[in-house]
């Protein structure tokens, strides 16, 4: 599991990198790193590749919001129900239930901030179960997934003045 393990981290960082790069990092031969990704795949610990976007540098608007979501159980309908048909909706890009004030945390995107909202409150908020929502848009990302957005050739060292 620790080869398994070398490979998840490496594929976090780049899922670009070929076979024969991640194998001279892990000191695995290329077709040994195929193999266990081929493994990944098929056991569902790998289920995807994604970019990470900026999309402050995308001439397009782009809206991501988080919401939190309060619900209510009863006897017939479970959180794994709930989760199931809120994860359907196209706009939904993370669902996860969590501890703590609220049930459900839940990653929106959409084109407009009015998109948003109007998906909340006619998509989300009228699902019997859900009892509460709260909204928070997203103003600027300063890390996503591990990278930093912004400004990459800024001088990243604290300012002092005495």
């Amino acid at each position: 599991m620790d080869d398994k393990r070398e490979l998840l981290d490496l594929l976090l960082r780049d899922a670009r990198e070929s076979p024969e790069d991640i194998a001279r990092q892990t000191g695995l031969d290329a077709a040994a790193v195929e193999t266990l990704l081929t493994e990944l795949e098929e056991e569902g610990v790998v289920r995807g590749y994604q970019a990470v976007v900026d999309w402050d540098r995308v001439d397009e608007e782009h809206v991501q919001a988080q919401l939190e979501l309060n619900v209510e159980l009863d006897r017939e309908t479970g959180y794994e129900e709930i989760a199931r048909r809120i994860a359907k909706f196209p706009e939904v890009s993370s669902l996860r239930l969590v501890s703590g004030d609220f049930d459900f945390a839940v990653d929106v995107e959409g084109k407009s901030m009015h998109d948003v909202s109007q998906f909340v409150s006619e998509r989300i908020a009228p699902i019997p179960e859900v009892t509460q929502t709260v909204t928070h848009f997203v103003m600027e990302t300063y890390k996503e997934r591990g990278i930093e957005m912004g400004d990459t050739d800024e001088d990243d060292r604290l300012t002092f003045s005495p």
